[in-house]
């Protein structure tokens, strides 16, 4: 995978993305490869996975749910909400349920500070949370 970015000028993001998408995340044993192909330290190369939020040294869960920690969804009660839920799944930040079915991340913006307290499944944005929504959304997750 890495040898198909050879020559490509600023390679490193792209394998990343590479490697994420068919793994899941970004392996351990893949940064000192990268580092060679690319003739960067593999300090440099652990800097870059670290710096960007969505890199991952293990796998996500089947579904992630990405809950918004900025000030406007803070502003209308989403820090008790996310509270709530992860002491109710026995997460911290970052974390999968034993099961492998759901991830919880923290995510500072989703630009839906009109509908705060927001969050993404899957990608997909949902809007004025309250704990009886959450409760639902994390309900239907765990479900499937």
């Amino acid at each position: 995978m890495i040898a198909g970015f050879d020559g490509v000028p600023g390679a490193l993001l792209p394998i990343l993305h590479a490697l994420q998408e068919h793994f899941g995340c970004v392996p351990e044993a893949a940064k000192p490869l990268i580092a060679h192909a690319l003739n960067l330290s593999r300090a440099e190369v652990h800097g870059v996975v670290t710096f960007y939020h969505d890199y991952r040294a293990e796998p996500a869960g089947r579904h992630v749910l990405k809950l918004c920690r900025a000030e406007a969804c803070q502003s209308v009660g989403g820090a008790a909400l996310h509270r709530d839920v992860l002491a109710k799944l026995g997460l911290d930040w970052g974390g999968t349920t034993p099961d492998g079915r759901l991830t919880v991340e923290a995510v500072y913006c989703l630009g839906l500070c009109a509908t705060a307290p927001a969050a993404l499944l899957d990608g997909a944005p949902i809007g004025r949370l309250d704990a009886a929504r959450l409760d639902g959304v994390v309900t239907g997750v765990m479900a499937t």
